[in-house]
């Protein structure tokens, strides 16, 4: 299988779904976005593509005009193409906004582990069936996305109290995550050298956030990292489909 990964900074590549997707021989194309890389221009030529989180937002295309031949090429593979996508945080958020949705603040942002709640269609989603009912996630955002309720083809497989769209689907082919399940051990540590990650941890949680922040995540890596297992598992008989 060939996959292509749309990255917005480098540490923020897709962490234990890319370790599981090389250790099965499969390809992985990355363009960083942000170093300057080009998307190419034939997208068929990918069996799936990734999309992942990033310290800029949405909006910002006179910052990082690199967004708006991004969101051209996701719109082509997703609903040209109608080929698999997986979006993460930004990701996710980029894809709603080709969807029709829009971005907007989180209030308040979410930042740490903390609880989403599966919706009853995630029961029969072909990606995210097997997530409990309830369980637990590192979130770290401050947009969000928002207004899909018109577009008959999505699904809510997943909210949170103060979000609505932590995982939604779009003809079981298209999928935005909110959250990370992608995280390594190394993660949280690895994003609290990003300025931008870092400010905004401390402002929702505090100047000593960090060490609270990290024994969270520990308590539940391995669920995650095993969730993110099944993730893959799945994504790739989507893509076999």
């Amino acid at each position: 299988m060939k996959f292509l990964s749309l990255q917005h900074i480098a540490i923020e590549d897709p962490g234990t779904f890319k370790d599981f997707l090389l250790e099965d021989g499969h390809t992985l194309t990355t363009i960083q976005l942000d170093e300057g890389d080009t998307i190419p221009s034939n997208l068929n030529e990918f069996d799936a593509m990734l999309c992942m989180g990033g310290p800029m937002d949405t909006h910002m295309e006179k910052e990082y005009p690199w967004l708006v031949p991004e969101k051209k090429a996701i719109a082509e593979y997703v609903l040209n193409l109608e080929k698999p996508f997986l979006g993460f945080c930004l990701g996710c958020q980029l894809l709603g906004e080709v969807l029709g949705g829009k971005v907007i603040q989180s209030s308040p942002p979410e930042i740490g582990v903390l609880d989403i709640h599966s919706q009853d269609d995630i029961k029969s989603d072909p990606v995210f069936n097997f997530l409990p009912s309830s369980f637990k996630a590192l979130q770290w955002h401050s947009y969000e996305v928002a207004g899909l309720e018109d577009n008959q083809n999505i699904s809510i497989l997943g909210s949170s109290p103060t979000t609505k769209y932590q995982i939604f689907g779009y003809k079981k082919l298209a999928y935005g995550i909110q959250f990370h399940l992608e995280i390594r051990n190394k993660t949280v540590d690895d994003w609290a050298e990003v300025p931008e990650y870092k400010n905004a941890l401390e402002q929702s949680l505090g100047s000593e956030a960090l060490p609270e922040m990290k024994k969270a995540v520990n308590a539940e890596i391995v669920t995650m990292q095993d969730q993110c297992k099944m993730l893959y598992q799945n994504f790739l008989k989507l893509i076999n489909d």
